[in-house]
């Protein structure tokens, strides 16, 4: 028999004997490690120490990066998420000088296409030195997540100090935009009542997932919830929560590895805590620890922006002092709650033109108060508020019926 038809029937009986799961695997792998990031040698991020001392040790960090590597590559599994060559993310931003879609001091997002799907790409810098088996953990847990309410993550890319995270593109406006049009004040989509339960009851849904069903084995914390963050949607107005795992992948929040589980603050000093004015919890502001309860806070202040369209913080000039007067929602509300029924109408949003259930929004403004009291072991958890909403978005229904209300819109988005 020739060599070539031996060579051929040993290829054969090779494949036969293989146990398909180990071909299929192989090939998974192979295809993974194909698309892994060309600076996979900088996957382990620089502590946080000076910049002197991190060219010190950087033969530290690539010896560490090999080892990123050979984990990563070994843990590849058909469901884990997507780990983008930083070079395809450099080629889609115009390496990175499309124009953002959003800035900031600390972050900057590109609307563009990957893998031809229309996302979002969100650059971050890391805060800490993360654990590299972690990081993959809590990446693939994150992009196998789904919920209606939240913006999907799928997938990521790293490169030196830099992480850029790839979510779904959803068209719609920020919840901040739709409550407060700065080119037309009086006009607003959320313009009726069932909308804005709606979207009350969408975002608490979203954030109890997130607390309670994300499968991390810990008390997984958001740290991003205010009205810019929120997406309503532009064709059901369905409310969807950003910045899904960006405070965990980013290294934001640490944790003890002992018994404690609790988020701790880093003592770094590149490890600043962030957060937005007028949402960030009385103890958040106080230590810089984000915990689920801080999360709650910020939610109860995003409700209040919905009754009452009002900003969650601002200040105004007083017209015969001149000085700058702090005006806060959670203040307003709580003064509104001390005058009875008459309060609430004249602090709910006036674009509602008073067609809405009194007694819920009541309820609904108490719930939000509970929510932003200082003493957060006295905040209810997220699976007690989504319950009390609920039930409350059934009362708004049965109310829109009595009254004859139209409960299912289908509104644009575009400019008036």
């Amino acid at each position: 028999m020739c060599k070539s038809k031996k060579k051929m029937i040993a290829d054969v009986i090779e494949h036969s004997t293989t146990p398909k799961s180990s071909r299929k695997s192989k090939k998974s792998q192979q295809s993974s490690i194909e698309n892994l990031s060309t600076s996979t040698n900088n996957f382990m991020i620089p502590s946080t120490a000076s910049t002197s001392s991190f060219y010190k040790d950087s033969w530290k960090y690539s010896l560490s990066s090999r080892t990123s590597l050979s984990s990563l590559r070994e843990s590849i599994l058909p469901e884990q998420p997507h780990i983008y060559d930083i070079s395809e993310i450099s080629a889609s931003t115009r390496n990175f000088l499309l124009k953002p879609y959003t800035s900031s001091s600390s972050s900057t997002s590109w609307r563009c296409s990957v893998q031809n799907q229309d996302v979002i790409v969100f650059q971050r810098k890391f805060r800490r030195q993360l654990d590299t088996s972690q990081l993959i953990d809590h990446l693939s847990v994150i992009c196998r997540s789904h919920h209606s309410s939240l913006v999907k993550l799928k997938g990521a890319s790293i490169s030196g100090n830099y992480i850029y995270l790839v979510y779904d593109y959803v068209s719609g406006a920020s919840l901040a935009d739709c409550l407060r049009n700065a080119k037309n004040p009086n006009f607003t989509v959320l313009s009726s009542w069932i909308s804005r339960i709606q979207i009350a009851s969408d975002i608490a849904h979203g954030l109890d997932y997130v607390h309670n069903y994300t499968g991390l084995g810990f008390e997984f914390v958001h740290n991003y919830i205010k009205s810019s963050s929120i997406i309503v949607t532009k064709t059901k107005l369905n409310a969807k929560i950003c910045h899904f795992g960006t405070a965990e992948l980013c290294g934001e929040i640490a944790r003890e590895t002992g018994k404690s589980k609790e988020p701790k603050r880093s003592d770094s000093k590149i490890n600043k805590f962030e957060g937005t004015r007028g949402y960030m919890a009385p103890e958040f502001q106080r230590s810089g620890i984000a915990t689920q309860k801080c999360d709650v806070y910020a939610f109860g202040v995003v409700v209040l922006e919905l009754l009452s369209g009002m900003e969650a913080l601002r200040y105004r000039v007083d017209e015969e002092t001149g000085a700058y007067v702090r005006v806060s929602v959670v203040e307003a509300a709580r003064v509104a709650l001390e005058g009875g029924g008459g309060g609430i109408r004249k602090w709910v949003d006036r674009r509602l033109k008073d067609s809405f259930p009194v007694e819920v929004v009541e309820k609904l403004a108490v719930l939000a108060l509970d929510c932003v009291v200082d003493d957060p072991d006295s905040r209810p958890d997220m699976g007690r508020v989504t319950g009390r909403i609920s039930r409350m978005f059934l009362e708004s229904q049965k109310w829109g019926e009595k009254m004859g209300v139209v409960t299912d819109l289908t509104v644009s988005l575009a400019p008036r």
